[in-house]
């Protein structure tokens, strides 16, 4: 037999027998090397193993609609899941191939996950739904209960005040319910609550300890992974110890933290929101900032930082030439280690749990098995804790990760083809599809895009590891050698600086974010969009056309936001300053830079930057509605940066640590305190104030109050006759004060109404109905715990005529007269954040 004689074929499976020939001149003509190129499609498949995507979204999907809907949804999926994955098996019986065995994997996964959910999850939401937890939290019930702590508490109170005595009321955390009241009658109960219990004896308690308390159940906010919120009321009862390892952990946390006190400025309080959460340090202007630049990620633990972490222990095990197993072993231990100081959260857990996941396929050796990895992550966490799977950071978390692990690489690629250096390229990449990955689903939760994310996330990305790899090792030495660990802190302090920098001018720039319509519809229509314009991307033609587009769109928006009406608006006579989760209302006399002051909001600077603003050097009287912590933190601010001719409150004198705290305050001021009654009225030019509640201090307890209610109750509420019309200021007064007002003979009335207590649930209907106003405006904080403004009351407001608008949103909201009735300018743009932003407004 003769050998065949070489020829110029090429020859591929799938690809066919292909002839080049040389053409004239010496070029050899033949086909274009892109037409030989599989789909994107299976070029994806061939990078990354995807057999177990089907399960993982089943599981989702199942448990989804079990908790949205009603359980039986679950098992009904579960099943309709198993019927799939045998029909595929049956349909690939006695057919070879590598294809159909990758099939096969895939449905014996679909069968088997659909066991799961079915049995599994779908007993675990029947369990939840008939749990009396949520008997307890519709009936708003006060029940006396053992709890145990799930994570480090967390203050309420704002970060800037949080400092000072007696600055921090109330602590929030997560914690499970062992069992139902007193002993000897106390019945057994499960299940995930989250407690907003008073400072005193909760926010020392660590996780994994008991105690029992008495507390007022409430319905959770729509979206909560928990049964039910409770507010505790007094300290905890029968503390059970704490472990060895909790105790451990807090000891290196608070070594953190002392270390850091030496720091200058806000790096003091950003090195341990870094390294382990610890955001009870931080300014909320600074944590506003990072939130609008696209960077609040890394002030909360989860799987980047875990990501950091295990990489330098890997780097390190590496040089000790120790191999894959004993490494991924022994960074598994460092990964526990970290969950454990970071607090032990759900979360924390979580994203502990998914880098583990990484380490396993690390272990195994096989680089293509991240998409099974990630996919096996999802139905492992998704089974063992359904309440994830409504969770928006589980899904930002899984989202980014994919993203990452399927675009990344090739992003980083086309960059580096364009003439991007390889680390730049692969750092823009990264910040790059994780933000395009996640934008739809952050717009359906939030209803904003961020615009400056990408940039921001880029330029900080250097930054963030040194910071926080010096901060865990100052942590680690705190307790054996505290100078090393000061010395540790301070090599940080470029880092740390450098990320402030970042995020303070990432947040300023024009149209930062831009509202976009929130909800699973406005999330499908971004994504459908980024799709278009990732499918355009790829072609020469439409890439250029899309360029020319964006180009216009950026030419149009972003001087319009910087060429806007200024701030204030002229004839402008209340202004409901954005500090944050508080109240800080301003009302305009006739004489300029003169003004009423009501509530200083919770914040030592938001209240003087807004004041600022508007240009106010006098105050001739500063209201206090009443005296808690986001209603009096900005006064000594306030009292010595202007003018202030009195300072007026209530009847109520408590808590009576912010009693002192106003006395000595007003003392050291030299500004006299007075006490405003019902009927009183007060003038000046342009504007009238009338005092209609509380009834006389008789009436009010002089004792402790935890849950907040009496002190909300006892708020000032007054009537302001301005030249926009009526303007009624209500505190945070609730059901029982309003009852009291609609009993009452006083004409309510009004065309603004300052939403009673940011928002809550607890407004009547029929005190909403009374004052008929045309502009509600509700002064609240982003990402507050408490769920305000409640939708309850927006939209009872809303179907009332009112135009709505809250203050996280639409930043400090500016009220002045027009032809037919008020006008209102909102500065900036629809925004989680109050600060920050470019002094421009918008009329509505």
């Amino acid at each position: 037999m003769t050998a065949p004689e070489p020829t110029d074929q090429t020859t591929g499976p799938g690809l066919g027998d292909r002839t080049a020939s040389p053409e004239p001149g010496g070029r050899v003509s033949g086909p274009d090397p892109d037409e030989d190129r599989p789909p994107w499609w299976r070029r994806l498949l061939a990078r990354h193993d995807l057999r177990l995507l089907p399960a993982a979204a089943a599981v989702w999907a199942a448990t989804v609609l079990g908790q949205r809907i009603a359980w039986p949804w679950t098992v009904a999926l579960g099943l309709a899941t198993v019927l799939c994955g045998l029909s595929v098996l049956l349909a690939l019986r006695g057919k070879p191939g590598r294809e159909v065995g990758d099939l096969r994997v895939a449905a014996v996964a679909l069968l088997l996950s659909g066991l799961a959910v079915a049995l599994f999850t779908g007993a675990r939401l029947r369990h939840d739904a008939a749990n009396p937890l949520h008997e307890l939290a519709t009936n708003q019930a006060a029940v006396t209960l053992r709890v145990e702590l799930d994570e480090v508490p967390r203050p309420i109170a704002s970060p800037g005040f949080a400092a000072r005595p007696g600055g921090v009321r109330s602590v929030v955390v997560q914690a499970e319910v062992v069992r139902l009241g007193r002993a000897p009658r106390a019945r057994p109960a499960d299940g995930a609550v989250l407690l907003i219990a008073p400072v005193r004896g909760w926010s020392g308690l660590l996780p994994g300890q008991q105690a029992d308390a008495t507390g007022q159940f409430a319905p959770p906010h729509p979206g909560d992974t928990v049964l039910a919120v409770v507010l505790i009321r007094g300290p905890p009862r029968q503390i059970s110890p704490a472990g060895p390892v909790a105790r451990a952990a807090h000891a290196l946390r608070a070594g953190l933290a002392t270390a850091s006190a030496g720091l200058p400025g806000d790096s003091r309080g950003l090195l341990p929101a870094l390294v382990d959460g610890d955001r009870g340090g931080l300014r909320q202007p600074v944590l506003d900032d990072f939130q609008l630049a696209g960077m609040a990620y890394l002030t909360a633990v989860g799987g980047y930082h875990f990501m950091i972490v295990c990489g330098a222990v890997l780097w390190l095990l590496r040089r000790l030439s120790l191999g894959p197993r004993s490494r991924a072993v022994l960074a598994g231990l460092a990964l526990l280690a970290f969950g454990e100081v970071a607090g032990g959260a759900p979360n924390v857990r979580r994203a502990a749990l998914m880098v583990a996941v990484g380490l396993l396929a690390l272990a195994t050796g096989r680089a293509r098995s991240a998409g099974s990895a990630l996919a096996a992550t999802v139905i492992v966490l998704t089974l063992w804790h359904p309440d994830y799977a409504s969770d928006i950071g589980f899904a930002l978390s899984v989202a980014a990760t994919a993203g990452m692990v399927a675009g990344a690489g090739g992003v980083a690629a086309a960059l580096r083809r364009c003439g991007v250096p390889g680390g730049i390229a692969e750092v823009l990449a990264v910040a790059l599809v994780a933000n395009l990955v996640t934008a739809p689903l952050i717009a359906a939760a939030y209803g904003q895009l961020g615009l400056v994310c990408v940039g921001a996330n880029a330029l900080a990305e250097p930054a963030f590891p040194p910071a926080m790899l010096l901060g865990v090792l100052a942590m680690a030495s705190a307790p054996v050698c505290p100078p090393l660990a000061a010395v540790l802190t301070h090599l940080a302090l470029p880092a740390t600086w450098w990320l402030l920098f970042v995020a303070h001018h990432a947040a300023a720039l024009p149209a930062a974010t831009l509202p976009w319509p929130s909800g699973w519809l406005g999330g499908a229509a971004l994504a459908a969009l980024l799709l278009i314009v990732v499918v355009a991307w790829r072609s020469r033609r439409l890439r250029a056309l899309m360029i020319a587009a964006l180009a216009g769109v950026f030419l149009v928006l972003v001087p319009v936001r910087v060429i806007a009406p200024g701030w204030p608006p002229d004839g402008w006579v209340l202004v409901d300053c954005d500090v944050g989760q508080g109240d800080g209302e301003v009302l305009a006399t006739a004489e300029p830079g003169r003004a009423i002051v009501v509530d200083t909001g919770p914040d030592e600077q938001a209240m003087d930057e807004c004041l600022g603003r508007l240009h106010v050097t006098r105050i001739p009287l500063l209201v206090l509605s009443h005296l808690h912590a986001d209603h009096v933190g900005g006064l000594d601010t306030v009292l010595h940066d202007r003018s202030v001719g009195a300072v007026a409150v209530g009847p109520s004198r408590v808590p009576a640590w912010s009693w002192d705290q106003v006395r000595r305050e007003t003392g050291a001021a030299g500004v006299p305190l007075v006490e405003l009654t019902v009927g009183q009225r007060l003038s000046w030019p342009g504007l009238v104030l009338d005092v209609l509640g509380p009834p006389p201090a008789e009436s009010w307890p002089t004792g402790d109050d935890p849950s907040g209610t009496v002190v909300n109750n006892s708020s000032l509420v007054l009537r302001a006759t301005t030249r926009a019309g009526r303007v009624l200021l209500t505190g945070d007064v609730e059901l029982a004060a309003q009852a009291d007002l609609l009993n009452s003979t006083m004409d309510l009335r009004a065309d603004i109404l300052k939403i009673p207590h940011h928002g809550s649930r607890y407004s009547a209907p029929s005190f909403l109905d009374a004052v008929h106003a045309r502009v509600a405006v509700a002064s609240v904080g982003a990402g507050n715990p408490y769920g305000h403004p409640s939708p309850l009351t927006l939209n009872r407001l809303t179907a009332d005529g009112a135009l709505v608008l809250r203050t996280d949103h639409d930043g400090d909201v500016a009220v002045l007269p027009g032809p037919t009735g008020p006008l209102v300018v909102r500065r900036g743009d629809p925004r989680p954040a109050p600060h920050g932003a470019t002094p421009h407004g918008r009329k509505s």
